[in-house]
């Protein structure tokens, strides 16, 4: 399990399943798995007892950028632990292939890349250049789920 002695050596650890607030319903898996290919569903940060982490607000006014990349940084955290889950082990990751994140900005924030490379930077950083290495888009919009900052969305392939 090399993907998960990388992520300890680096004092991160992945978050349980989310715990959904009370009222409301999600009716659709955090990761479908379709042939080789795992779609995750849109994430967000968390804390370690699985609540959804802050900070909350948009970016650009209540968030800074450097906040923002942090909670990009936990989003790929929680998007590793469902990934963990529904494929076994991380090590079966065989390429990242796509990578959406979504920013809640403030009118005339426009720096979502430098708020998504949190999420690139980790990847790259645990599964290497080969593996890691995505496509991607960084886009803004005017809200997203419960608050949250970032939500991002992404697919890998894996090894049977």
């Amino acid at each position: 399990m090399i993907v998960e002695e990388r992520l300890r050596a680096m004092g991160l650890q992945l978050p349980p399943p989310l715990a959904v607030p009370p009222g409301v319903r999600l009716p659709f898996t955090p990761v479908r798995v379709v042939g080789d290919r795992a779609i995750v569903s849109g994430h967000g940060p968390q804390n370690a007892d699985g609540s959804s982490a802050g900070p909350y607000g948009k970016v650009g006014a209540e968030v800074s950028v450097g906040e923002a990349y942090e909670a990009a940084r936990g989003t790929a955290l929680s998007i590793l632990g469902d990934l963990s889950r529904a494929l076994g082990d991380l090590d079966r990751i065989a390429a990242w292939v796509r990578v959406f994140g979504m920013v809640a900005s403030a009118p005339g924030f426009d720096r979502q890349p430098a708020v998504i490379n949190g999420f690139s930077d980790l990847v790259l950083e645990v599964f290497g250049p080969e593996v890691g290495a995505h496509a991607r888009s960084a886009v803004g919009m005017a809200e997203l789920p419960f608050g949250l900052p970032v939500e991002i969305e992404a697919e890998v392939t894996f090894r049977a």
